[in-house]
C-alpha cells in the first residue's frame, strides 16, 4: 500500500536520473500522487515512459541529455517547467559510484566524477530556486550515501562528493529558507539496483552488509522513493537542512 500524498497532486516535479534504478521507483511514485514529471537520462527510457502511461494515464516527460552538461541541464529544467508549471520538486537522484584506485585517478577522471556527483547538484539547485521563490516555495531533494559515513574504501571521489552534497544542502537550506525553499539530503543504504547487482554485488559482500544492518532485509529502489514523498510533501513543511537516512540501519549500529 502507498501513503497518498494530496498536496503533490499537479504538482511540478523534476528527477536527475529519473528513468533506471532508484530514479525510476521515484518516477513511478511520484505520478502515482498525480503530479506531473518530468526527468533527464542518458539512455533512451522510451520503453519506461509507455510503461508509465500504460500504468498511471499521464506520460512523464522524458528529456535526454548528460547531467554534466550544465546548459543542457538547465535547459531540461526550464522545458520541464514550461510544461508542467515552474517546478516545485527537485529530486538530485543521478550519481555514479564508479570504483577507482587513487593511483589511477588523473584530472580528467577527478573533474568528471565531480561534475556528474557534485556539480550537477549545485546547477540543479540554481536554476530551480527562481521558479520555486516565485511559486511561493518548494522542496528540493539531493540524493547523498552513507558510503562517506561508513568511510567506505574503493571509491575516495565518490565519497567526497556525498559528504560535499550535505554541507552544500545546509548550506542552501539556509540561502533559500527565507523564500520556503526547504533543502534536505536522502542518504540510501545499499540499494540492489540492476547495475548494482550485475557490477558489485557478490554473495559474500552482501552477506557482510546485511550482518551490519538491524533489519536483515535487502534494500530496494521502492524503499527508497516513499521518503522522497514525504520530504516532497508538506507533511515535513518544517523540515530542512536535515539528511534522512534510510539504510536498514547501518549507519547506527557501525
Amino acid at each position: 500500500m502507498t501513503a497518498k500524498f494530496d498536496d503533490l497532486s499537479g504538482t511540478s516535479v523534476y528527477i536527475t536520473g529519473g528513468g533506471s534504478g532508484i530514479g525510476a521507483a521515484i518516477t513511478d511514485a511520484f505520478l502515482a500522487q498525480g503530479a506531473k514529471v518530468a526527468f533527464i537520462g542518458r539512455s533512451d527510457a522510451s520503453d519506461f515512459v509507455d510503461e508509465m502511461q500504460a500504468k498511471h494515464g499521464q506520460r512523464p516527460l522524458f528529456i535526454q541529455g548528460d547531467i554534466t552538461d550544465t546548459e543542457a541541464l538547465k535547459a531540461s529544467i526550464d522545458e520541464a517547467a514550461a510544461a508542467h508549471g515552474p517546478v516545485t520538486t527537485l529530486i538530485n537522484n543521478a550519481a555514479n559510484d564508479k570504483r577507482h584506485a587513487v593511483e589511477d585517478v588523473d584530472d580528467a577522471f577527478w573533474d568528471w566524477m565531480i561534475a556528474i556527483n557534485l556539480k550537477a547538484y549545485f546547477f540543479a539547485c540554481q536554476a530551480v530556486a527562481p521558479m520555486m521563490k516565485s511559486a511561493g516555495g518548494g522542496s528540493i531533494i539531493n540524493f547523498t550515501s552513507i558510503s562517506y559515513m561508513m568511510g567506505n574504501a574503493g571509491y575516495p571521489i565518490y565519497t567526497a562528493a556525498n559528504s560535499g552534497i550535505n554541507g552544500m544542502t545546509r548550506s542552501l537550506a539556509r540561502e533559500f529558507g527565507p523564500d520556503k525553499i526547504r533543502v534536505n539530503a536522502l542518504a540510501p543504504g545499499w540499494v540492489l539496483t540492476q547495475k548494482q547487482i550485475d557490477m558489485w554485488v557478490t554473495e559474500e559482500g552482501l552477506a557482510a552488509h546485511l550482518e551490519r544492518q538491524c533489519l536483515k532485509d535487502t534494500l530496494a529502489p521502492d524503499d527508497i522513493s516513499g521518503g522522497c514523498l514525504f520530504l516532497a510533501s508538506d507533511m515535513s513543511k518544517m523540515m530542512t537542512g536535515q539528511s534522512l537516512v534510510i539504510d536498514g540501519g547501518v549507519v547506527v549500529t557501525g
